[in-house]
C-alpha cells in the first residue's frame, strides 16, 4: 500500500514513518513539510491514502485536502492532528474526508489506514462521540422534495446518518442492497453530494 506523509513537523514524521514500514506491504513514497506539498506529491504518486496534519504554517492540511479532493475526487485523506477542534472537525466531516484522528491515538492508526484505503470513513472514538452535537444546531426545515427526494430516500438518508450500512440499510427497510445501492446514487446526485458521509452530515446540518 503505497502512503505519502504531510506534517511541518520532522520528528512527528521520522516517527510516523518507520511504524508504518515495520507493518508488511505499507511504503511511504513521500513526505512533505507543508499542505502546499500535497497535491504536487499526490499527482506524482497517487497514493492509495494521504495522511496529512491540519495546522502547518503556510498551507493547512483542510485546505490542502480541499485542492486534492477537487482534482481527485476519490482521494482517501486521513487528517491526523494533536487538536481535537469543532469547527476541524465539521470542515473535515464537510470536505469528505476519509478520516480525522488525534495524533496521540498511534495505535489506530494503521487499522484506520487500512480502513480508509478499503472505502471506509474513519473518525477516532472521541471525535465520533462528539459529532451529534456538533451537528445538532437548529435550522430551518430543507424541503427534500423539493429536490426530488422521495420518502423511500429520505429513510435511506436517515438511516445513513445512523451510520448504518447498506447491509443494515436493506435489512431495516426489507429491500435488497442492490436497491439501497441504487437510492444511495440517486440520492447523491439529486443533492449533489460525493458519498455517504457527505449525505450524513447534510442531513445531520438540516434535521
Amino acid at each position: 500500500m503505497k502512503l505519502i506523509l504531510i506534517d511541518d513537523d520532522c520528528l512527528v514524521v521520522s516517527a510516523l514513518k518507520m511504524i508504518l514500514e515495520t507493518h508488511p506491504g505499507f511504503e511511504v513514497a513521500a513526505t512533505g513539510d507543508d499542505g502546499a506539498k500535497a497535491l504536487p506529491l499526490y499527482r506524482e504518486h497517487h497514493p492509495d491514502v494521504l495522511l496529512m496534519d491540519i495546522r502547518m504554517k503556510k498551507t493547512n492540511g483542510l485546505e490542502a485536502a480541499e485542492e486534492i479532493l477537487k482534482e481527485f475526487p476519490d482521494a482517501r485523506i486521513l487528517l491526523l492532528t494533536t487538536f481535537s477542534d469543532d469547527e476541524y472537525i465539521i470542515k473535515a466531516l464537510k470536505l469528505g474526508a476519509a478520516g480525522y484522528l488525534l495524533k496521540q491515538d498511534y495505535q489506530n492508526i494503521i487499522p484506520a489506514i487500512r480502513a480508509a484505503a478499503s472505502g471506509q470513513t474513519v473518525f477516532g472514538d472521541e471525535i465520533v462521540s462528539r459529532i451529534p452535537g456538533l451537528m445538532a444546531q437548529k435550522k430551518p426545515d430543507f424541503d427534500y422534495m423539493a429536490h426530488g427526494i422521495s420518502e423511500r430516500e429520505l429513510d435511506v438518508i436517515r438511516l445513513i446518518a445512523e451510520g448504518l450500512s447498506n447491509k443494515e440499510i436493506a435489512a431495516r427497510l426489507y429491500l435488497s442492497e442492490g436497491t439501497v445501492r441504487n437510492y444511495l446514487s440517486m440520492i447523491l446526485d439529486k443533492l449533489n453530494l460525493r458519498d455517504r458521509t457527505q449525505v450524513a452530515v447534510f442531513y445531520l446540518e438540516r434535521k
